[in-house]
């Protein structure tokens, strides 16, 4: 983190370059940087914390708490105005159709929010990072304080920002990825010494944390910036997944052991970050499948255990036997169903030398053969269907 105490610097601020920690004041650095370059922030910001003494365990020994200078403020005024100047600053950075990421405690995330939405910034998710080791309430008055709350937000409502949907649902076990993340604070070997052999960092997040942040939100080459820059975290999960990063920090102290943790990062080969997203694949409209002759009007389809069976129309529409219902293969499917959807890709299926197969294989070996053969020129491989 850098710190909120700083003056303001006489000389010009170099722009910081990519994949570089740069020494400064937050918000002199981000005023630096050039307009819409950056992908995603990653921010980790002061506290705040606002306490009143030391705080000690049952048997009298003493918490190491974060009392650092840097999460100082002289009122709560004080605090939001350096949040709005970072945060402002800090939008500029963002491409078009970048996001940003903020992590907070109970003591400030709510004043972030707000100051988010005032500058513009369009809150898409608040991601309850909750700790499988949290640190007791020692004095009993409390609840024990097991989680911090991480807010995503667009640049603007209009923004088109990345989502790596598919992505998170691998990494959940092909389930689709919850907003509240269950994962241990950095404890044991990730945890980083100073040369006296102390915590190098009085809040230094999990790699874990920011795996998922960063996986979620950019694909490869893009630029994530980091603000308050720390111990490298941001940057150390940014080089293992192919990412280019920016990190400013103000104190020598942490740019130190952050440049050693850097050094020793070989970055993942591109076969190892390539994301292939469902989502971003070429869309084939069902009746394409009639235009190049995999399937023929009148071709009898049927779901999975032969319940339910239709019959192709000239027009891409699907008709049950009955001709009680008509339409796409994806209304049908849900109609005959009862259902309130249908992915008639995967519900309908076609024989093929006595075997019954989804329709979806129709699909991939179209989009594979456009996709290798430009077979329609007129038909760019990005082209979209609603």
């Amino acid at each position: 983190m850098s710190s909120p105490k700083s003056k303001k610097s006489t000389n010009k601020m170099k722009t910081p370059k990519i994949n570089t920690i740069t020494k400064g004041d937050c918000i002199e650095v981000l005023k630096a940087t050039p307009k819409g370059s950056v992908d995603m922030i990653f921010a980790d910001p002061p506290y705040n914390l606002q306490l009143g003494g030391d705080l000690h365990r049952p048997n009298n020994t003493k918490v190491d708490a974060c009392d650092d200078h840097w999460d100082q403020f002289e009122s709560l005024k004080a605090y939001d105005d350096f949040t709005r100047q970072w945060l402002a600053a800090a939008r500029e950075t963002l491409k078009d159709d970048g996001s940003i990421w903020v992590i907070g405690s109970y003591h400030n995330i709510f004043r972030l929010g707000t100051i988010l939405q005032d500058l513009g910034y369009w809150i898409l998710n608040d991601v309850i990072w909750r700790k499988s080791n949290p640190m007791p309430n020692f004095r009993g008055k409390r609840f024990t304080n097991a989680h911090e709350t991480m807010i995503w937000a667009a640049k603007s409502k209009d923004s088109k920002y990345t989502f790596n949907y598919d992505s998170m649902k691998a990494l959940n076990e092909d389930l689709q990825m919850r907003s509240d993340w269950f994962i241990p604070l950095c404890t044991g070997g990730e945890r980083l010494k100073d040369d006296n052999g102390e915590k190098a960092h009085p809040t230094q997040k999990p790699e874990a944390l920011l795996h998922r942040v960063i996986l979620s939100s950019t694909k490869p080459d893009d630029v994530v910036l980091d603000p308050f820059f720390g111990t490298g975290t941001t940057g150390a999960v940014a080089k293992k997944l192919g990412r280019n990063f920016i990190g400013i920090e103000r104190e020598d102290s942490y740019i130190k052991v952050a440049q050693k943790r850097l050094d020793g990062i070989t970055p993942c080969d591109e076969s190892s970050i390539a994301l292939v997203q469902k989502r971003e694949e070429m869309r084939i409209p069902f009746g394409w499948l009639l235009e190049h002759g995999l399937l023929e009007p009148g071709t009898q389809l049927q779901d999975a255990k032969g319940r339910n069976k239709v019959k192709i129309a000239a027009d891409a529409n699907i008709k049950t036997t009955e001709g009680s219902h008509r339409g796409s293969i994806h209304k049908v499917g849900a109609a005959v169903q009862n259902a309130p959807s249908c992915n008639g890709w995967t519900y309908w299926h076609y024989k093929e030398n006595g075997k019954l197969i989804p329709i979806d294989n129709l699909r991939q070996q179209l989009r594979g053969k456009i996709e290798a053969t430009s077979m329609d020129a007129s038909i760019p491989k990005n082209t979209t269907f609603q």
